[in-house]
This record gives structure tokens, C-alpha cells and sequence, in this order.
């Protein structure tokens, strides 16, 4: 499963750019609804269309490899084992 690590990302940028990042502020500056970078936060695994990561990479000018990270799911490597 893919996991965002959209919280992660904006604690570190808050360390980085040394000043406190809203939602609303991420929302206002990506076209992302805040209601939707808050699922984001709350549930990891929300499937967020790309269109959504690109933004988020380009607010926080990272890789998206700074912004998602893939773990097995226990299911899926039982199956694939057979």
C-alpha cells in the first residue's frame, strides 16, 4: 500500500522554513480543499489522485519520494508467494 506522509512533510518543512504551516495555508497556495488534505492526514493510505501529489510536491519543492513511501501489505505478500 502507498502510504502520504503529508504530516510528516509539513512538520519538516515547518523546521525547515522555521515558521508554522496551516491546512488552510497549504490548501489556499495547491487548490487542495482543506477537507481533503485533512483525510490525508488522518487516514495515510487515502487514495490521492496524482494530480493532488504533484501539487503537494511543488508547494513543498520535494521528490515524491519525500511525500509517499510504499509498504507491503501482509495479504498481498501471501498471495504473490504462492
Amino acid at each position: 500500500m502507498i502510504i502520504i506522509n503529508l504530516q510528516a512533510m509539513i512538520f519538516a518543512k515547518q523546521v525547515e522554513w522555521k515558521r508554522h504551516i496551516t491546512l488552510k495555508e497549504v490548501a489556499d497556495a495547491t487548490g487542495i480543499s482543506r477537507m481533503t488534505l485533512h483525510r490525508m492526514i488522518k487516514n495515510p493510505t487515502y487514495n490521492a489522485c496524482t494530480e493532488h501529489l504533484g501539487k503537494l510536491c511543488t508547494y513543498f519543492s520535494c521528490d515524491i519520494s519525500a511525500l509517499i513511501r510504499w509498504q507491503p501489505e501482509a495479504d498481498t505478500r501471501q498471495v504473490f508467494a504462492a
